[in-house]
């Protein structure tokens, strides 16, 4: 199996439910304790070997690109300042000449339309897809549990968790044909299907490492859920085929496309970060009622 190498970003969303914070700042810029969203999932890609990041884009999203730019400026100021930690800290961040690619989605016609974006731009036969505002605590980052345990001949792979039945309405949902513990074999994949309908309670949650092939769907796909796109009805097409194999990540997931969500994750992370465990407990117990 050749490694995966390249990773594809849907950041081009309006973000509408943090108004009028994302009026001017990306929602993938949304800072939980000292990173915004954008750069965790970097990160996550980096520690399961990706080279090649692909950020599909829209406009007011240019924070994103400077974010992974050089800032001569800043960085020069710091140096001379001698804050050579601060320094790190944003020299880190930095993606080398090439390894970066910005594209544009010009109409927000959905996931499934936004990997679509990037096809001329996937060279190996499977890429991953992460989706930031799906941020995983994990003691080893969610797509580098994945990329080791992925098998071609299991068909695409994606992220899933276990949710209450009530949700089910929110996500792409399995119908599970073999459930190994960690890896559950699918059988069809419905997306956001009614309470009453949902086949599991086995939801797909935004991490994927998908087969090159579905670009033949998606340029073909007529909209679905939502009047988009969906990248889920691509993957269903490929399921009799190729097949479909759900992966259950070590860690806890938090949906920072809402306020709930950004706020526990906030509280998670600062938690576990030793430096601020203390505080953090002591502005629980001050707000306490």
């Amino acid at each position: 199996m050749r490694p995966i190498k390249t990773c594809i970003f849907p950041v081009a969303g309006l973000g509408s439910r943090f108004l009028p914070a994302t009026k001017s700042i990306p929602k993938e810029m949304m800072v939980v304790v000292d990173k915004p969203l954008i750069q965790y999932a970097v990160e996550e890609a980096k520690a399961a070997g990706i080279e090649r990041f692909i950020f599909v884009t829209s406009q007011g999203k240019a924070a994103i690109e400077d974010h992974f730019d050089s800032c001569p400026t800043l960085e020069a100021a710091l140096r001379a300042r001698g804050k050579e930690q601060e320094l790190s800290l944003i020299e880190n961040i930095k993606l080398s000449p090439g390894q970066a690619i910005y594209i544009r989605q010009q109409a927000p016609l959905g996931l499934g339309h936004a990997v679509l974006c990037a096809q001329e731009l996937v060279n190996e036969d499977a890429f991953a897809v992460i989706l930031a505002d799906d941020l995983v605590l994990a003691e080893k980052p969610c797509l580098q549990q994945m990329v080791k345990v992925y098998k071609p001949n299991e068909g695409n792979m994606v992220g899933v968790m276990d949710v209450p039945y009530e949700h089910t309405n929110r996500y792409g949902i399995l119908k599970v044909s073999q459930d190994r513990d960690k890896k559950v074999l699918a059988e069809d994949v419905v997306e956001k299907p009614a309470v009453d309908k949902a086949p599991s309670q086995i939801a797909v949650i935004g991490r994927y490492i998908l087969n090159k092939k579905i670009f033949q769907h998606l340029r073909t796909q007529q909209p679905g859920a939502g009047g988009e796109i969906q990248l889920t009805d691509a993957i269903q097409k490929m399921i009799s085929s190729d097949g479909l194999c759900g992966f259950r990540f070590q860690g806890q997931r938090f949906d920072c496309g809402t306020k709930e969500g950004w706020l526990e994750a906030n509280m998670a992370f600062a938690y576990a970060d030793p430096e601020l465990q203390g505080h953090l407990k002591a502005i629980f117990k001050r707000y306490s009622f």
